[in-house]
């Protein structure tokens, strides 16, 4: 079984190979400046640049294989004649489809267990924590890179696939109707993981009762022993009918995996982990709240993968932050902290992070950087105003910069005596934090990506 020419040529049969290279599919990428010596470069058109550009650049870096678009086989040119002397080209009809049809056949040759994690809030996290569960319990674990949550980024993650691995775990995200049942269809999970509903990409998905139904579409090709794991606390998963079996977690009694007797303080949050018969004393090392969730979706999971309970409970209390999801940094000099959450935003997770922040203690102020959460559609003046009034209903932040547009209906809802600041990008934000950065205090950044927020904490933060 090896991912070779062959195993090329018999996925895509019309495929025209040139150059005297060989077509080792050990290792792909997407994009130039990852590609390293022995590397297969594709040649992705996406919606911005297009890979052709970028041929001569991956083989300079050392590619010894490219599949590029037969229509775009002039890119070739670019390159010096030598190159074609050690590269290897598979030219195909449509590079994309290329991508995902070898992927996907690659996975059908194997049989260990594929775990898919989607949702609205935490599928990252929740996807770290089972790798991280049972790599500790010492088996191989394939786990998706980052954000790889599309049909690009799954097949990438797929073709990783090798012998010595015994478990998959690849995040499943989606922003546009059908998606989720093209990304079952290449991934084949057989365990599947919905860890929370929440408004996010309203304007592609529609309302929440559609979003449900789209999550629940990673089940769509499960089959009697296939294992499904949803939050027990939302009807829209738990009050449905399944073909399979079905897990559920979160706070109330009626799930499989709870967290009872919850408290916490300014760094942790401790509960009550119940799973199944047994109980474990957790504390998360996080104020967050909304971590208890992934924290229950991992643990189920890691279970049902036959991971000793120790370890589980091990793994939770380490719980390294993931990246830009409510992540906790030291601000410049020393001057405080910077809790960096912006990965992304929807109502829920925007409310769950100033909750959060609220119960974070420090000695000096807290400032909290807002910005626009993009993808809501219809209902966007309502929810940027409904921040207002979580925001009322925090006690220790004194000090507010809202950035974006959508963002500016906060107006009519913010609190009484909150000092605050709205401003049009996040260079404009980080130009008055420069100026007023809190002792001993903190900054929470928290808005969907395409704000900007995060090149805040690259610049605020101690390298």
């Amino acid at each position: 079984m090896r991912l070779d020419e062959l195993f090329f040529t018999t996925v895509i049969p019309e495929a025209q190979f040139c150059g005297k290279g060989t077509c080792a599919l050990d290792r792909c990428v997407v994009d130039s400046r990852l590609v390293k010596p022995g590397d297969l470069f594709i040649a992705r058109k996406g919606t911005v640049v297009d890979g052709h550009a970028f041929v001569a650049d991956a083989v300079k870096r050392g590619a010894t294989g490219l599949m590029i678009a037969l229509s775009q086989k002039t890119c070739l040119e670019t390159l010096p004649a030598e190159s074609l002397a050690r590269v290897r080209v598979a030219l195909v009809p449509d590079v994309e489809r290329a991508l995902f049809a070898l992927a996907k056949a690659w996975r059908a040759q194997f049989t260990l267990p594929v775990v898919g994690v989607t949702g609205s809030i935490g599928k990252t996290t929740t996807k770290e924590l089972i790798a991280e569960m049972v790599t500790k319990s010492g088996s191989s674990c394939l786990v998706s890179a980052g954000n790889y949550n599309t049909m690009v980024g799954a097949s990438l993650t797929l073709l990783k696939l090798q012998s010595e691995h015994k478990c998959a775990v690849l995040e499943m995200g989606i922003s546009l109707r059908g998606e989720m049942a093209q990304l079952a269809d290449l991934i084949r999970p057989t365990f599947g993981v919905i860890t929370t509903i929440a408004h996010q990409h309203m304007d592609g998905l529609g309302a929440l009762a559609e979003i449900a139904a789209e999550k629940r579409a990673i089940f769509k090709y499960f089959k009697p022993d296939n294992i499904g794991f949803v939050n027990g606390d939302q009807s829209l998963l738990a009050g449905i009918s399944y073909s399979h079996p079905l897990v559920k977690f979160g706070l109330k009694m009626t799930n499989q995996i709870q967290a009872r007797r919850i408290s916490g303080d300014g760094e942790s949050t401790s509960c009550t982990l119940k799973l199944y018969g047994d109980r474990y004393q957790v504390t998360l090392p996080t104020p967050h709240r909304g971590r208890l969730t992934n924290a229950l979706a991992a643990a189920a999971v890691a279970h049902f993968l036959n991971v000793p309970h120790q370890i589980i409970k091990e793994v939770l209390e380490e719980g390294d932050a993931v990246p830009g999801r409510f992540q906790s940094l030291r601000l410049n000099a020393g001057k405080g902290i910077l809790i960096n959450d912006a990965y992304n935003a929807n109502p829920e997770s925007m409310r769950e992070a100033l909750m959060a922040f609220d119960r974070l203690e420090v000695r000096g102020t807290k400032i909290a950087v807002l910005g626009d959460m993009l993808g809501l559609g219809a209902n966007t003046v309502f929810w940027h105003r409904q921040l207002g009034r979580s925001l009322r209903k925090t006690s220790t932040i004194q000090r507010a910069i809202f950035v974006g547009e959508a963002i500016r209906a906060i107006e009519q809802t913010v609190p009484r005596g909150l000092q605050y600041q709205i401003v049009a990008s996040w260079q404009e934000a980080a130009e008055l934090l420069n100026h007023s950065l809190p002792d001993d205090g903190a900054i929470l950044l928290k808005a969907s990506h395409d704000i900007g927020l995060q090149n805040i904490a690259t610049a605020l933060v101690q390298q």
